[in-house]
């Protein structure tokens, strides 16, 4: 079924306000964010989530409302940053830590 022009025009309606695209100097800041922990700002997680980068960067003042995760992603695109899922190199504030990863049970 085709909507008609006023039916898509409702449908755009309903969405969220877009945020602006980064502007180069909130490019450098979002580069920069993504070489720290989520944790210096207060996150419980070491594990930087397109979701959360972009609550981060609302609360940070790099955009002015949060940003989807697309928007995210495409800034990371456009930036050559590759996004992939976390591995071995993430490290846990927990003290046991190094035991529990080293294979050493008891």
């Amino acid at each position: 079924m085709r909507l008609g022009w006023s039916a898509a025009s409702d449908a755009r309606a309903d969405r969220p306000p877009s945020v602006p695209p980064f502007d180069a100097a909130g490019c450098e800041r979002l580069r920069d964010l993504l070489h720290r922990s989520p944790r210096d700002f207060g996150k419980p997680t070491s594990v930087w989530t397109l979701a959360l980068v972009a609550e981060v960067c609302a609360e940070a003042g790099i955009t002015s409302e949060r940003a989807s995760h697309e928007t995210i992603r495409n800034t990371l695109r456009r930036l050559e940053v590759r996004w992939q899922r976390a591995k071995d190199w993430i490290v846990s504030p927990d003290p046991a830590y190094a035991q529990q990863t080293s294979g050493v049970i008891g």
